[in-house]
């Protein structure tokens, strides 16, 4: 009976630290995620901003 009782506690403990570093891992990813999606746009406004100068350079020597 106590054998059952203490595998059974074992068998939860097991279970909710099992969830607690599957939630851990999910919200690390979701950190990386975004941080690699903000990285992305930035990348994407700079090269845009890049692109404009020439254009911008004309415009004044014109």
């Amino acid at each position: 009976e106590y054998t059952i009782v203490g595998l059974d506690t074992a068998r939860e403990n097991l279970t909710a630290s099992e969830s607690r570093i599957r939630d851990l891992d999910f919200a690390q990813e979701m950190t990386e995620f975004t941080k690699n999606q903000i990285l992305n746009q930035a990348g994407t406004a700079m090269l845009s901003q890049a692109n404009s100068l020439p254009q911008m350079a004309l415009q004044l020597i014109g």
